[in-house]
């Protein structure tokens, strides 16, 4: 079992950037699944950017400004977000999966002010 903690969330104006970082307290070396998920207040929670099998897929709403990049040395995720929209307010979730084996940080919230 592996446990996600996200950090790097906060308040920024629009057009600005913010890096997110999810440690993890293990390997995610094996995890096929790697990714960055988001909820709006009042909205479905959304895909991001994810990793799987090697290949990078992120939202049309966020292609060009965000970045998912993983350090496995660190057992650490991170999210580049640049070009930030007031649209991009909400709480961020960091994941990991492999097979049945899927795991959640609590997430970080994310204020862009305009």
């Amino acid at each position: 079992q592996v446990q996600l903690v996200e950090s790097g969330g906060g308040l920024v104006q629009a057009g600005g950037s913010l890096r997110l970082s999810c440690a993890a307290s293990g390997s995610i070396s094996h995890f096929n699944v790697v990714g960055w998920h988001r909820q709006a207040p009042g909205k479905l929670r959304e895909l991001v950017v994810v990793i799987t099998n090697g290949i990078t897929n992120d939202a049309d709403s966020v292609k060009g400004r965000f970045t998912i990049f993983v350090d496995n040395a660190k057992n650490t995720v991170y999210l580049q977000m640049n070009s930030l929209k007031p649209e991009d307010t909400a709480a961020y979730y960091c994941r990991v999966c492999r097979f049945v084996n899927d795991y959640w940080g609590p997430g970080t919230p994310v204020t862009v002010s305009s």
